[in-house]
């Protein structure tokens, strides 16, 4: 049975112009910022905003067009917009590992480039698709997490080369986190907790890594001076990749380092069932924030319209929300995303061998819901 109306659009809003820059990238990320890009203009004509796209390369695509994954001009887009929507980067076309440039260093530098330290990753369980977890029932039912990853230091963004050592080559990439970068994303966290259920997990390997020593002695004091409300704990990296898998509802926000939320936040993405439903937002200390799906770009299915879009829809929600200051305009995106799961829609990859619609269609569902 299908779920009634849900959202009513407020009497009095404030009208909003907004610049968005759209990078749709490579693989599947044309078809699914597409969709994100109809939702949002539906969110546009309801609330009666503008909102202003512009697309620029990135990527692999970016290469294939001007040798450079990150041109000038989508840096200097980027920069002047007041918020931007990833769809991904990558695929086997650019995988060479002796090639001079990939697709991902383009999305390391646009990181880089406009200061986004912060990436949040929320992993929020849809009691709709409760059984497409891997996990049992009675383990993920109520997880919520939302994880800060440090994303402009530590080990992606350390020193690195190879030495001959006659003949015998050796490889090397240094971890350096400074006092003010551990600083910047423990506050960002602890205020997010601040708003959550008022706890934080800090995860670091404090046993082994020096950087992870520097970290948490920085995080108890900013925790012990600046947020002694906030319960607060800490558990070493290997220690949290088990939690996540046997008791994740424990979390509320967790907090680490680049390489250690990479890996933790790709095994946290399978908890609800589907890379296609978790979105993610990447902060700075001010300019505009970066939102994305955190899956990749899939390009076994790219161009078969069977991608889901659901991840990258949500992630505009969150560019309204965190970077727009349109707390109900994301909501109703939100709001409309659980209404059609509620209706039984699926795409392939969450229907587990039910039927099945399309990317378009999914998408198409959103709007309709929208308008309710």
């Amino acid at each position: 049975m299908a779920s009634t109306a849900f959202y009513h659009p407020p009497t009095h809003h404030v009208t909003l112009k907004a610049n968005i820059v759209l990078l749709p990238g490579d693989g599947i990320g044309p078809e699914i910022i597409q969709q994100a890009e109809l939702v949002l203009g539906r969110i546009a004509d309801i609330f009666g905003h503008e909102f202003e796209f512009e697309s620029h390369l990135i990527g692999g695509i970016a290469i294939d067009t001007c040798g450079d994954p990150l041109p000038q001009a989508t840096v200097d887009a980027c920069r002047a917009s007041n918020a931007i929507l990833l769809g991904a980067v990558g695929g086997p076309k650019w995988d060479d590992p002796s090639a001079k440039t990939r697709p991902e260093a383009g999305l390391l530098r646009i990181r880089k480039e406009l200061g986004l330290f912060a990436n949040l990753r929320p992993i929020r369980l849809f009691s709709q698709l409760v059984d497409a977890s891997p996990l049992k029932r009675e383990i993920i039912e109520g997880t919520d997490i939302l994880f800060l990853r440090e994303l402009t230091g530590g080990i992606y963004f350390g020193a690195s080369g190879r030495d001959d050592n006659n003949g015998d080559e050796s490889a090397y990439q240094q971890m350096v986190y400074s006092v003010s970068e551990v600083e910047r994303i423990v506050r960002l966290a602890a205020k997010a907790a601040q708003g959550r259920d008022n706890r934080l997990t800090s995860v670091d390997k404090a046993n082994v890594l020096e950087p992870s020593r520097l970290w948490r002695q920085v995080a108890a004091r900013v925790m012990t001076e600046e947020f002694p409300d906030v319960q607060y704990d800490v558990v070493l990296v290997d220690a949290m990749a088990m939690h996540l898998i046997n008791r994740p509802r424990d979390f509320d926000v967790v907090v680490t380092g680049n390489m250690f939320g990479d890996i933790l936040t790709d095994e946290a993405s399978m908890l609800p069932g589907s890379l296609g439903m978790l979105p993610s937002a990447s902060l700075g200390s001010d300019g505009p924030g970066l939102y994305e799906p955190i899956h990749g770009s899939a390009p076994d299915i790219a161009g078969k319209g069977i991608a889901n879009p659901l991840a990258t829809i949500l992630a505009a929600a969150m560019m309204l929300r965190h970077s727009l200051d349109l707390p109900a305009e994301a909501d109703a995106i939100e709001a409309a995303v659980e209404a059609v799961l509620a209706d039984g829609l699926r795409t392939a990859d969450i229907a587990r061998g039910a039927e099945s619609i399309g990317t378009e269609a999914m998408g198409n569902a959103v709007l309709q819901r929208l308008t309710q």
